[in-house]
């Protein structure tokens, strides 16, 4: 014997399933969310990485000319932000003391989003060390010397 269907009889969802669909949504939005904060601010970390190579590489090739390091970016022909403005995340400038180089995270008046945490600084020796929070003997969670 066949079962009749009724036609009037709508298939929908329940308010419950909806309300389980939404949750997991959200969770997966708030995981997603804050996994790509972190491989953004890698991003920027990773310009930051090659402005201070370019720094570096400038710095060889001023030093091969004039027998030594350049205390101001501009004597390298490099456009480099020295100072946080609207346009960049990180400030860079010269340490001619031991001869390297900082890149330093802007805190205030640098590029939406500002850095929130409490220092975030990444430096290069001429001599092709880099550390990462290494400006000033180091910060906070300072890493080896690479």
């Amino acid at each position: 014997m066949a079962m009749a269907v009724n036609p009037d009889k709508k298939k929908a969802f329940t308010l419950l399933e909806l309300i389980v669909v939404i949750i997991i949504i959200g969770i997966l939005a708030t995981v997603g969310l804050s996994q790509y904060s972190r491989i953004i601010e890698r991003v920027r970390g990773a310009e930051a990485k090659a402005i201070l190579g370019a720094i570096r590489s400038g710095q060889s090739t001023y030093y091969l000319q004039y027998g030594s390091y350049a205390s101001v970016i501009s004597d390298l022909g490099l456009t480099v932000p020295t100072s946080c403005t609207s346009t960049n995340y990180f400030s860079y400038n010269i340490i001619l003391d031991d001869p390297r180089s900082e890149g330093r995270r802007c805190t205030i008046g640098g590029k939406s989003p500002n850095w929130t945490g409490t220092f975030y600084c990444m430096v290069i020796w001429y001599d092709g060390r880099f550390q990462e929070n290494g400006c000033d003997g180091g910060g906070p969670g300072s890493p080896e010397v690479r």
